[in-house]
């Protein structure tokens, strides 16, 4: 069986092609969008562009499968649609326009979904999950390979730095909203942090990306998938430094997310103080292999 999986996220839009077998799959191709859909969102609408910009990319990821057999497509939504006031009618149109149905997932099973991806290619037992998209933060407490806890809280990469700074890196007083806002939405979910956790599962674009930075800062192996908290508070004060040498470690490495990198670092950093974490593992998988093996394999 060949599936095709979107995710419509508030900063990319991504489709992961998975031939499956046996109920365990195998990524034949991935590509990405980076439309932004939260940057067409006007007063808490999304407004007729950014409308417009999800069916054309959806109609534009249907044509790429068109060329060869697929058996499922499947579009799933998370922030970018979830967390607008005209929901209802975005999806609407939007599935109409593009003649598709779009599975809308909450925070929480957003955070749940990730934790069954990622620990399927990570062996821990235990811990706290964090993926840290363009628009929301998943958080998932986890013992014994089971979950305790899971939270989501309405800011993402993107998201936060449209509401904090105004140019591509923030300056020293965007720097203290930006913590002083992370700092308000994760007080909101404190009960979550109410324990010590020594390993952190980082799941995302933004972890990825700051698994790459780490891997060129420090020298690691492009193998290696651990940041050490202390390595992540000095590569936060590398690339924070608002210089021309931030700048091009920023531009040379991961350039599609020079303006997001580090407002999602900065949530990184927070939540990963919070939980106590000395040590964080980045996963591949995440949210959409974790809808592939519970949503889509699990009926099979």
């Amino acid at each position: 069986m060949i599936v095709a999986l979107v995710d419509m996220g508030s900063n990319t839009v991504r489709m992961n092609v998975y031939e499956c077998r046996n109920h365990q799959p195998d990524l034949l191709f991935s590509t990405k969008n980076n439309v932004g859909l939260i940057g067409y969102v006007v007063d808490g609408k999304m407004s007729v562009k950014g409308i417009k910009a999800a069916i054309n990319v959806i109609l534009e990821l249907k044509s790429i499968v068109g060329h060869f057999k697929v058996d499922k497509f499947l579009v799933f939504a998370t922030a970018s649609l979830r967390n607008i006031e005209n929901t209802k009618q975005a999806i609407e149109t939007i599935e109409k326009e593009a003649d598709v149905k779009i599975d809308l997932i909450s925070g929480e099973d957003e955070a749940r979904l990730d934790f069954i991806g990622a620990t399927r290619l990570i062996p821990m037992d235990h811990g706290m999950l964090i993926d840290i998209g363009g628009g929301s933060t998943e958080l998932v407490t986890f013992e014994n390979k089971k979950i305790i806890d899971a939270v989501s809280i309405p800011i993402g990469s993107l998201s936060l730095y449209r509401r904090c700074v105004s140019q591509l890196l923030p300056d020293k007083r965007e720097k203290k909203l930006l913590q002083k806002t992370i700092n308000d939405e994760m007080d909101k979910v404190k009960h979550i942090f109410k324990k010590d956790y020594f390993l952190v599962c980082g799941v995302g674009g933004t972890l990825r990306a700051g698994r790459k930075l780490n891997q060129v800062i420090f020298e690691r192996a492009f193998s290696d998938n651990d940041i050490e908290t202390s390595e992540l508070k000095k590569l936060l004060k590398i690339i924070s430094a608002n210089d021309r040498v931030a700048l091009d470690i920023i531009l040379q490495n991961v350039s599609d997310r020079i303006h997001t990198i580090i407002p999602g670092l900065m949530i990184l950093s927070e939540a990963v103080k919070r939980s106590g974490g000395q040590l964080i593992t980045v996963s591949d998988y995440g949210v959409r292999e974790g809808y592939l093996f519970s949503r889509v394999l699990e009926d099979e």
